[in-house]
């Protein structure tokens, strides 16, 4: 087939076509820009400005706001404690044996002193009675060793001889000195049987003397049952006379003597109404002498003293068995006393363990937790707190306390503070301190229970108050954030945090929840704080 050959120029009537050229590209950004608006603001209607509603929530919730507020305020350190008796004892036995008297019930308020058990004695009594025995024969040998080692005359009279000196050893017996008393003489003159039938004791008589002619008077003393055979052959009977010594009679002169109109056979002589030789007693060495011849001295009259190293030691060992016998003796006394017990304090007998005709032994003793007794003074009852050392130097005695207990619902309670302990117990760190709170009016608490309790350390009455959480103390002074009540929304929360200002306060006293601003707030402006519960963040940071 051939080809068609295409003709160059058109067909007859037209123009020549131009030259080929790119064609321009026609300017779209308008419309794209036009797009772009329609699709931010798709963006901001259906997604940031629900995003701007839930973020002005959330800054709502991130902080609290309050108006600070004139309140009255009481200052209070609290802790809790359990209730017991101002007093109580556990009446004990220290000895066992079957118990005689027990006169006492539950439930019975008993005095101190009262009688509660009287128990056997048993052989608590003999015990007794031998120490106090041996106590007298201990008493009675030292006594006697004491009395020993001083000589003494046993009756009146004068001194003839002194038989030692000052330094001389002696021994148990032997004499010291001769002593005799011529107050008073006694003669024994010879009268006939049938003469002395006549006389009788009693009777007076004239004593004359040989020699002078002299007469004194004088009283018969006794007359000589036996008849004796006189010069010539005569019996006779021997008579004796006492007479008062005007002082110049002695043993050497002798004398006649009628009584009555009866008158002697014969002369005799004059004889000391008494004489003693006082001899040692003991063994030791003469200290002291304190008599030489011719010394008169009366009944009891020291003569000497005895001493020495063997007799110190003597006199030592009789003082310590004396002492050890009266230790026996009040340790014997103390074991009775406990057979016999009595209340310690005045109160209510809570238990009673044991009643008359009880068996008191180890094993019933340890069944009863060693208790015969328990006594409770319910006259008043306490209870103590444990104070952190925080609040210690807050605690005075006296200081009203509040109580309050969960099982006396919807009462409150009175008391004081009524001592102050300063031996703290120490644990992770921290030290605690305990008082003691007596309760004024304990009503219808008990013993056991449990209480909380408010120790009241200052009454500070009405003052302008923020609460404890609005206080921050960062820099160099404390300070609060306030917000101006356009920062707020219909329900009071933060909307615009921009509102919020740092503002410098001077602190006065607090509570648990509010604390005093005495400078640099005024009443009813607001403070905010950021919400710890509410914040993450914060709760991260904390």
């Amino acid at each position: 087939m051939e080809a068609t050959k295409v003709p160059e120029t058109a067909q007859e009537g037209q123009q020549q076509a131009p030259a080929f050229q790119a064609p321009k590209k026609k300017r779209k950004w308008p419309k794209r820009l036009l797009i772009a608006a329609a699709i931010l603001a798709a963006l901001f209607f259906f997604i940031i400005r629900p995003m701007l509603g839930a973020g002005q929530q959330m800054i709502a919730g991130l902080y609290q706001a309050e108006a600070a507020q004139v309140r009255d305020m009481t200052v209070s350190v609290s802790s809790t404690g359990t209730v017991t008796p101002i007093d109580s004892y556990r009446v004990n036995s220290l000895v066992t044996g079957e118990v005689l008297e027990a006169p006492f019930e539950e439930g019975d308020w008993v005095e101190k002193g009262a009688l509660l058990y009287r128990i056997d004695m048993g052989d608590a009594e003999t015990a007794l009675e031998q120490a106090q025995l041996s106590v007298r024969q201990a008493q009675l040998s030292y006594d006697t060793l004491v009395k020993n080692l001083t000589p003494t005359a046993s009756a009146a009279g004068v001194v003839q001889t002194v038989h030692v000196a000052k330094g001389d050893l002696v021994n148990a017996g032997s004499p010291i000195a001769d002593i005799t008393d011529t107050s008073t003489m006694t003669i024994t003159l010879p009268f006939l049987s049938a003469d002395a039938a006549q006389i009788w004791p009693g009777a007076g008589a004239t004593v004359t003397m040989d020699g002078t002619g002299e007469t004194l008077s004088g009283t018969v003393e006794k007359i000589s049952t036996a008849d004796l055979v006189g010069a010539g052959g005569a019996l006779i009977r021997q008579v004796e006379i006492r007479v008062s010594n005007p002082g110049a009679l002695t043993a050497q002169a002798t004398a006649t003597a009628t009584v009555g109109t009866v008158a002697c056979a014969g002369s005799g002589s004059f004889q000391a109404n008494r004489s003693q030789t006082v001899v040692a007693m003991t063994s030791g060495e003469v200290t002291d002498l304190y008599i030489t011849a011719g010394t008169r001295v009366s009944a009891g009259t020291a003569l000497a003293s005895l001493g020495g190293s063997n007799v110190n030691d003597s006199l030592e060992n009789a003082a310590l068995a004396l002492e050890n016998a009266q230790l026996s003796l009040k340790r014997s006394q103390d074991a009775l006393d406990n057979y016999v017990i009595t209340a310690p304090i005045s109160g209510e007998v809570i238990e009673k363990n044991f009643k008359a005709g009880d068996k008191l032994d180890n094993n019933t003793l340890t069944a009863a937790g060693g208790n015969l007794a328990v006594i409770y003074d319910m006259s008043s009852l306490t209870f103590e707190m444990r104070i952190a050392e925080l609040d210690i130097n807050k605690i005075e005695e006296g200081q009203p306390v509040s109580i309050t207990a969960s099982a006396v619902e919807g009462e409150t309670f009175s008391g004081y503070v009524d001592k102050v302990n300063l031996n703290g117990t120490t644990q992770s760190g921290m030290t605690n301190y305990p008082i003691t709170v007596q309760i004024t009016d304990p009503g219808a608490l008990k013993p056991g229970m449990n209480v909380s309790a408010d120790v009241i350390v200052d009454k500070v009455g009405q003052v302008l108050c923020v609460p404890v959480e609005a206080v921050k103390r960062g820099g160099e002074s404390p300070y609060v954030q306030i917000i101006s009540p356009e920062g707020l929304d219909e329900n009071g929360s933060v909307k615009d945090l921009s509102l919020i200002q740092r503002r410098d306060v001077t602190l006065g006293s607090n509570d648990e929840q509010y604390i005093q601003i005495t400078e640099g707030l005024s009443e009813g402006e607001i403070v905010v704080w950021e919400n710890q519960a509410s914040n993450p963040l914060a709760m991260m940071m904390g």
